[in-house]
């Protein structure tokens, strides 16, 4: 068994949430490089250690990082010949391919910069990236129409593109990513630039944002080991074991869980490149794989607990976590009964690593984040710029009066406008908004401007939600507030039903009432609509904004 987890903290294991928090103590190499220190060192000191278990519906592949190591410099040595160097951006839209690993790495020993991307983008995003980015390199699969997209916006721009493509037909003005890496020399020398440094950037994320166009997140070179706190102390990644967290790619969550934390404390990553997402087929393949640490949205766990589960085998899976929306405690409860696990939540941000979360040594309260990160400063602040008091609603901010903190993004590329709108007064806005308990835990309340004014009444979108959530008709919903001429605004609640649920008057009042018993009554939904779908970033989050959007211009009137 070999970790590095250790070259980086004079300390591993804590003894309490307080020795945790006071001690714990990241330290940063100078010039530190992920593929180099972590993927080429265990390379060297344990090459036959497994690092990426991955599988689609024909085959699995197994990767160690002797495998990662060879292939990324093959990589490497490919993209240094068609005129990639340090600081250029290449577009990865590869889905869950597992050419993206040896592709991200390669690019970091170049210390040029990744930007990953859904794969569903449209023409239109993709010419707003390519254009805010400046990129001149792409590289895709093949599938669903994703080259078209490039080709044509290639011709509407007028540029030329490096266009690399993963798949099994040849593609006249292409690169076969592949057969390029095949034939690529796999010997590689890191290469020396007078003005290396552990913030230069590393990666670039397009926010997942409900509305206008996405901001470009910077995160530079010291960002992997950040989130050491995010694999290590909650998920509980497991030496020589298997993480998986679900999702593709193309999503920020996916560099928490699928590539730097697990590999810094030892474990290896597995991956599920499905085409469709049929619950129990992830899920009993991840655990016909022996995955140790399981963490996808709370949205996987509702759709893994309306199928039948009860004859999968749990036996390998020692700790399962959540993050991006608060968890129903009804799916809390049956997972648990399910699977004999609790469920541990974190808050975090594409701009950020795990910030809030249950760490091990806290005692579970169902619904609450946790508590904060020891390398994270943070304070609640009320709508005068006070901190909070115990059980008063404030907005999640960042102290950052003793230092930038390591794992908090380094600003929105090419846009100050943006970056000072949340970085200001000595502060890092997040916009999201919590209150604290008497024993210090924060429990989170929805996005400021997600917040409804009713009556006099503040309610979080969440809160509301959960109460429907509870009820057996409801699979998914979305909470929102419409305009009302005298009340400001009222509770509407967008809802999927179950399948063996159709939409009447009688099941509205039903689930009206079943809400007015769950939680406050001013609470309740007075408009329901049913509908197939919600939507949602790429990433899975509701977007409630664009519900409102729809929603001014259908009640404005009312």
């Amino acid at each position: 068994m070999t970790s590095l987890l250790s070259r980086f903290l004079p300390r591993t294991e804590f003894e309490s949430y307080e020795d945790f928090n006071e001690n714990l103590d990241i330290q940063v190499p100078e010039n530190f490089n992920f593929a180099y220190d972590i993927v080429d060192e265990y390379a060297k000191i344990d090459p036959d250690k497994v690092a990426l278990s991955w599988c689609n519906e024909e085959e699995d592949k197994v990767f160690t990082f002797r495998d990662l190591k060879y292939y990324s410099d093959k990589a490497a040595n490919f993209f240094s010949s068609i005129g990639v160097k340090k600081g250029d951006r290449v577009l990865l839209t590869l889905k869950s391919r597992y050419d993206f690993w040896y592709c991200l790495l390669a690019l970091h020993k170049l210390k040029a910069i990744g930007v990953p991307a859904t794969h569903m983008l449209k023409p239109e995003d993709i010419e707003y990236r390519i254009k805010s980015a400046g990129i001149h390199t792409v590289v895709t699969i093949r599938e669903e129409g994703v080259p078209e997209s490039y080709a044509e916006v290639e011709e509407t721009l007028g540029v030329h593109l490096n266009k690399v493509y993963v798949g099994d037909y040849d593609m006249p003005g292409w690169y076969d990513l592949r057969k390029e890496v095949q034939n690529a020399s796999s010997d590689f020398e890191r290469p020396v630039h007078d003005d290396d440094s552990v913030d230069d950037i590393s990666v670039l994320f397009f926010s997942s944002g409900s509305t206008g166009q996405p901001k470009m997140i910077k995160h530079n070179f010291s960002y992997p080991l950040a989130h050491i706190v995010t694999s290590s102390y909650w998920h509980q990644v497991v030496e020589d074991g298997l993480h998986y967290t679900i999702a593709d790619t193309g999503w920020g969550k996916a560099l928490w869980g699928e590539i730097y934390g697990p590999w810094i404390a030892g474990s290896g990553i597995y991956i599920y490149d499905y085409d469709r997402f049929h619950p129990y087929d992830v899920l009993s393949r991840a655990l016909d794989h022996n995955i140790t640490t399981l963490c996808c949205p709370p949205t996987m766990y509702r759709f893994f607990i309306h199928e039948d589960i009860s004859d999968l085998d749990f036996s390998s899976l020692q700790h399962a976590t959540t993050a991006g929306e608060p968890l129903n405690p009804e799916v809390y409860d049956k997972f648990k009964e399910l699977s004999g696990l609790s469920i541990r939540e974190s808050f975090g941000q594409t701009e950020t690593v795990a910030t809030i979360a249950n760490f091990p040594w806290l005692d579970l309260k169902v619904g609450s984040i946790g508590k904060p990160a020891p390398i994270f400063n943070i304070k609640l602040l009320n709508s005068e710029g006070k901190e909070c008091d115990v059980g008063e609603e404030g907005e999640i901010v960042f102290d950052l009066s003793e230092g930038y903190p390591l794992g908090l993004f380094k600003g929105y590329y090419n846009n100050d406008e943006k970056t000072n709108e949340i970085l200001y007064d000595g502060y890092y806005h997040t916009g999201d908004s919590a209150w604290i308990d008497e024993d210090g835990y924060y429990w989170y309340k929805g996005r400021i401007d997600d917040v409804i004014k009713s009556s006099g009444y503040k309610i979080g979108p969440y809160e509301v939600e959960n109460a429907l959530l509870s009820h057996d008709a409801v699979v998914d919903c979305a909470v929102t507030g419409v305009p009302h001429p005298i009340r400001g605004q009222i509770v509407k609640a967008t809802i999927i039903l179950d399948s063996n649920y159709e939409p009447s008057e009688e099941l509205t009042k039903d689930i009206q009432n079943h809400v007015k018993h769950v939680t406050a009554p001013y609470k309740y939904p007075r408009k329901i609509e049913y509908v197939d779908e919600l939507p949602k970033t790429i990433s899975g989050k509701i977007m409630r904004k664009k519900i409102r959007k729809q929603d001014e211009e259908k009640y404005n009137d009312e």
